[in-house]
């Protein structure tokens, strides 16, 4: 069983800064962490491999720091991992980041064959689009299934899940290969152990640009995006704090006029 899981890189705080001039995220390789549905996808493409052997692939899209992340889930149990990254490819809307993650997904198949599985979070907390996945599935020519949160049955040929949609579950039988959209609470994702984490300093770790991947330039990036941020606005927080003196009722009196705006 050969499986792609693609994971992304997001604000390991609840603060995402915005450039000025592009209206594009800023990316801090330091700052970041593996997108939490992310992580899901990752433990459920473990699990498949444990059960049904074979190999598990971590790709990437973003600054070269995102080696960090691959990294991390080099420790967690993935057998390689690629990261596609050039200036090229910045500024991508869900379009063109699809595009380039389906060239880096058929690059490797060059070499390994073939994925059984693609798998991906429902979706990331920065973005909150949901958009990754199915346009990922439409570019390399696959069925998908979006919201799974339970997997029944899964064989070489098959596999039987559990699908959320409009609030109710629905049970979807599908061919392999297919692309997957993973719904949080799935699992529980497991941490590194010491091993992992010493085998992940010396796994593979691909570094590929747009050259490597033959990308059209076109189709990459801002250049690459039919939808792009026109303006963004950072919410303005203005507190002021009184202290109210005096016996309880000449408190409430005070209260009183602060709550109907009067001075």
């Amino acid at each position: 069983m050969r499986i792609a899981v693609c994971v992304k890189q997001v604000p390991s705080s609840n603060e995402v800064r915005m450039d000025p001039v592009t209206n594009t995220i800023i990316r801090d390789g330091k700052q970041s962490v593996i997108n939490p549905y992310d992580r899901f996808a990752l433990e459920l493409a473990l699990q498949i491999k444990e059960r049904l052997g074979g190999s598990v692939v971590v790709v990437s899209m973003g600054i070269p720091a995102t080696a960090r992340i691959l990294k991390e889930a080099l420790s967690c149990g993935a057998d390689e991992a690629v990261l596609l990254s050039d200036r090229a490819f910045a500024g991508a809307d869900t379009l063109a980041t699809s595009y380039t993650l389906h060239l880096g997904i058929r690059k490797i198949e060059q070499r390994l064959g073939k994925f059984d599985l693609v798998l991906c979070g429902r979706m990331a907390i920065d973005g909150d689009t949901a958009q990754i996945g199915p346009e990922l599935a439409e570019q390399l020519g696959i069925p998908h299934i979006t919201d799974m949160e339970e997997l029944l049955e899964i064989s070489q040929e098959q596999l039987v899940c559990c699908r959320l949609a409009d609030g109710e579950r629905q049970r979807v039988a599908v061919q392999l290969p297919v692309l997957l959209t993973v719904n949080k609470d799935i699992n529980q994702p497991r941490l590194p152990n010491i091993e992992g984490v010493l085998w992940a300093e010396t796994a593979p770790l691909h570094l590929w640009n747009a050259i490597d991947v033959q990308a059209n330039l076109k189709r990459c990036g801002l250049t690459g995006s039919p939808t792009q941020v026109v303006r963004t606005q950072v919410p303005q927080r203005d507190q002021e704090c009184k202290i109210l003196l005096g016996s309880v009722s000449e408190q409430l009196k005070v209260l009183q006029h602060l709550l109907k705006g009067e001075d």
